[in-house]
């Protein structure tokens, strides 16, 4: 199974966009817990970026993979820690992991072709 990841985080963002429209102070808070969340500390952006890649593979969340493999490639991650990271993300998931982690590896090669 192929999926195109880069086409899902754009069709998401359209829904997304109406939920922000029709939710604007709960998205508003939610936006802010990701600023907050996001920001460089004790650990880098792109770090941070790898572990919620991870924990989207854990709870198999589709939308959640395409938006932080895509996040991922703008913050100058490797392919080398992605894989890392899908193996703490199988380690911690089990066997559903697994299938997740192929699929945001494929995520992350797709946004890296299209970043280049």
């Amino acid at each position: 199974m192929h999926k195109d990841w880069p086409r899902m985080a754009d069709e998401l963002s359209g829904a997304l966009r109406d939920l922000r429209g029709g939710a604007p102070e709960v998205m508003k808070a939610f936006s802010g817990i990701a600023q907050a969340a996001l920001k460089a500390d004790a650990l880098d952006t792109r770090t941070k970026e790898l572990v919620a890649l991870g924990i989207a593979v854990a709870i198999r969340c589709d939308g959640c993979v395409a938006f932080h493999a895509e996040a991922a490639v703008r913050q100058g991650a490797s392919r080398a820690e992605v894989l890392e990271t899908m193996g703490m993300a199988v380690y911690m998931g089990a066997g559903p992991s697994v299938m997740y982690a192929a699929q945001a590896l494929e995520a992350f090669d797709q946004f890296t072709a299209q970043a280049r």
